[in-house]
């Protein structure tokens, strides 16, 4: 760890005064890391902009920004108690740029406990109205991401513990984001945005991925597998690798392969919008490839899951306006 982090450890855990600590709103921003919310924000928008493009819907913008504000609380709760349970298991108590709000021992985990309660019912509330005025099938996709999100750290199966926590977010804030989003808009159910929507899914894998290569040691350490650690650090620098460069070969392969199967439409034209964010994918290797040389490479490294969350949101933009060039164009 370089000196600015430990400077930043050393000052947030150390003994504060009532006049010293981070507001209310500071210290919950910290708690739900709103850095990481592209995973849920752009399936949704992607999902709603598809129903638009291809599933011939009329946007209800009211609906639209309902499934948003609840998927985001979802994560943000996700975030909390994921936070909780690996400071309660021992495997996070190093700060990171990026880290939450317990770790930083700015709320305790029962606060903890508390703010990811009130966000679950928040969000499932919204969930429940979304399934009443929009299609009941809203329910059964809104149940299965609440699960995995809650089971992703939790008792009795801890998902990311065992390998699994890359199948979950790829799952929960990817696919059923963005099919849950379509099913809003167009009341029916779809294979095509649950196809359309892997490449972006990818890279939310990658963010979680990032952090989790970062973690190794730790993890280990706390006898938890994730694929990281499964992985080893090569490995794991070759996985990052394939997670941020597949999704533009899926793109290639979903606007040319379905003109020629026929089984889903193709992806529009204008997806090759997309790779005008593959000189951001370039750049984050790069810098893991540099991940030991110097300190400054090793902040890099440190801080490799917010970067990569900010190429997801580069590319999930440029899918969304893909989408919408392709509706005014037909």
């Amino acid at each position: 760890m370089n000196e600015s982090n430990a400077l930043e450890r050393n000052s947030v855990l150390s003994p504060r005064t009532n006049n010293d600590l981070p507001g209310f709103l500071r210290t919950w921003w910290i708690a739900v890391r709103p850095f990481s919310f592209p995973a849920s924000a752009v399936p949704v928008a992607f999902g709603t902009a598809a129903a638009a493009a291809t599933g011939g819907a009329e946007i209800n913008w009211g609906h639209f920004l309902l499934a948003l504000f609840g998927m985001m609380m979802l994560q943000g709760a996700a975030n909390i108690i994921n936070d909780i349970y690996d400071f309660s298991k021992g495997i996070d108590r190093e700060v990171y740029p990026v880290s939450g709000a317990v770790v930083r021992h700015l709320i305790t985990p029962d606060q903890a406990k508390r703010g990811a309660l009130l966000l679950i019912v928040c969000g499932s509330l919204i969930g429940l109205y979304l399934s009443f005025a929009a299609a009941w099938q809203v329910l059964i996709i809104g149940m299965a991401g609440i699960a995995t999100g809650i089971f992703y750290s939790t008792a009795p199966f801890g998902l990311k513990y065992r390998a699994l926590g890359d199948c979950s977010v790829f799952l929960a804030f990817g696919i059923l984001g963005s099919l849950g989003a379509w099913v809003v808009q167009t009341g029916e159910m779809s294979w095509v945005p649950v196809v359309w929507a892997i490449p972006q899914s990818l890279l939310i894998i990658a963010i979680l991925h990032a952090n989790n290569w970062r973690d190794i040691a730790g993890d280990s350490a706390g006898g938890f597998t994730t694929v990281a650690s499964l992985l080893g650090d090569e490995g794991s620098a070759r996985y990052y690798s394939f997670l941020l460069f597949s999704p533009f070969a899926l793109i290639v392969a979903l606007m040319t392969g379905p003109r020629f199967v026929g089984l889903l439409p193709p992806l529009p034209h204008a997806f090759v919008l997309t790779f005008l964010a593959l000189p951001l994918a370039l750049r984050l290797t790069r810098k893991a490839s540099r991940r030991h040389t110097n300190d400054s490479a090793e902040a890099d490294f440190v801080a490799l899951d917010g970067a990569t969350a900010q190429l997801s949101l580069v590319f999930g933009l440029l899918t969304i306006a893909a989408l919408l060039i392709s509706r005014w164009v037909n």
